[in-house]
């Protein structure tokens, strides 16, 4: 009996050590564990139980006569055709595959059975998505990459900054020249604040000029600006700020209709539309603005004074969404709410900004005015946002596509660094430079120190 105890600890104890290293590491150094054990076990798996799978979730093809007469010569039956496979490429969340389609095959076919390939395959999602003509590709994740949020190495490109991280384990990039004008809606501690902060960190080191409206008397934008040409902190100021954006956008269509001087010999590709075909030399800065929050533009205290100034407002923000591409000004929205019962103007701006990033709120009304001309799926989706991950966020733009996204933490301290290190980077705007912050207020201290280490 005492040799079948010792045989069994000597036993038992490695294996149990084994396993509760394997847990420990699956909790606490994730992509270890996906190299070591997670991808070769899912990969076996995936390769004994293809051809199965693949037949159980309706994804192959009838036979081709060659393989159905050279059945008939061996007196057996004809195999169902598989989608060929191509290289599997592993990466530290999973691994991608390519699947080449068999003809009267569509990618909508694997869209559809991406759940049951998840079941099948014991992973935590599969993402479908056509790469060429014939071709489609599965991005199979091992583990829920939004919950421990790792960014991947992803170098920040002029106006393309890499914010958050998609469920699919790809960045999720905020392209300006693309999605010129985004709002951001979220609840408090929703994480709203920290894709802003994402957003700045990644435009302060590149010629680009930002100004910010914070009228919760600037204890949000604040911290940043040194990196600011201009805060207004108040509805009056912001009028002011405002006003001056317009007319430097008017300016910038005179240089541009000056620049276009058509004549029979301008070539075709010389002739520009936007400050982008301008020469270098007569190319103006970019400009995005930076709304905190939104309400306060629209609110009034009823007086007819304020109700006026509540217009003249709203109609600077729908001239700037409307026609400030072209100009390269960009905006930037943010509110808890943004639907009708601010006042005239509201749906009407809400219309001119093409992204959407709706975060956690408190109720389907504020999803439905972020989402609602995008999809009801994505309204769901953002519905669901639980309150214990901050952060987490539905993206999408009036195109209709849209995906999961989470921010990761970043400590404010950490971004007011970077607006002072590249203090140097505010470009030399005159119609900016009456609204320009008037302190330049240090770094904080916990801040100096961290760097110092």
């Amino acid at each position: 009996m005492s040799e079948l105890l010792t045989t069994m600890v000597g036993v038992g104890g490695p294996a149990a050590a084994v396993v509760g290293g394997a847990r420990m590491a699956r909790h606490r150094y994730p992509s270890v564990h996906w190299s070591v054990i997670g991808l070769p076990v899912t990969v076996a798996r995936m390769h004994l139980s293809y051809r199965d799978v693949m037949e159980s979730c309706g994804l192959t093809a009838t036979p081709s006569r060659r393989a159905r007469a050279s059945a008939r010569m061996r007196n057996s039956v004809p195999v169902a055709a598989t989608p060929r496979r191509g290289r599997l490429r592993p990466n530290a969340s999973g691994f991608t595959l390519r699947l080449r389609m068999r003809p009267g095959q569509d990618p909508s076919d694997f869209e559809a059975a991406a759940d049951r390939l998840r079941h099948a395959w014991g992973v935590q999602a599969v993402h479908v998505r056509a790469v060429e003509s014939g071709w489609v590709e599965l991005r199979v994740l091992g583990r829920d990459v939004l919950a421990d949020v790792r960014m991947p190495r992803a170098r920040a490109e002029f106006l393309r900054i890499p914010v958050a991280l998609r469920a699919d384990g790809l960045p999720y990039v905020r392209d300006f020249r693309t999605v010129p004008h985004e709002l951001n809606l979220g609840a408090t501690q929703s994480g709203k604040s920290v894709y802003q902060r994402r957003l700045i960190e990644g435009l302060a080191p590149q010629p680009v000029a930002l100004a910010a409206v914070d009228c919760k008397w600037g204890v949000e934008m604040s911290p940043f600006a040194p990196r600011l040409s201009a805060l207004a902190i108040d509805p009056d100021q912001a009028e002011g700020l405002l006003d001056a954006l317009v007319a430097e956008m008017e300016d910038r269509y005179h240089v541009i209709r000056r620049a276009q001087g058509i004549s029979a010999g301008v070539d075709d590709e010389e002739i520009t539309s936007d400050v982008w075909g301008l020469p270098d030399a007569l190319r103006p800065v970019p400009i995005v603005l930076l709304v905190d929050e939104v309400a306060e533009l629209f609110l009034t205290s009823g007086s007819k004074s304020d109700e006026q100034r509540r217009q003249r407002l709203v109609t600077s923000l729908i001239r700037l969404a409307q026609l400030g591409r072209a100009a390269a000004i960009y905006l930037e929205v943010c509110g808890q709410r943004f639907g009708a019962e601010l006042g005239n103007g509201a749906t009407m701006l809400r219309a001119q900004l093409t992204g959407r990033v709706c975060h956690r709120v408190n109720d389907e009304g504020s999803a439905r005015m972020a989402l609602g001309d995008i999809s009801d799926e994505a309204v769901q989706a953002a519905t669901a946002i639980p309150a214990d991950r901050p952060g987490t966020s539905i993206v999408g733009d009036t195109s209709g596509g849209w995906s999961r996204i989470r921010t990761p933490h970043h400590e404010l301290t950490d971004v007011a660094w970077t607006c002072a290190e590249n203090a140097h980077m505010v470009p030399d705007l005159p119609a900016l430079a009456p609204f320009a912050p008037a302190v330049t207020l240090a770094v904080p201290s916990d801040a100096v120190a961290a760097k110092a280490l």
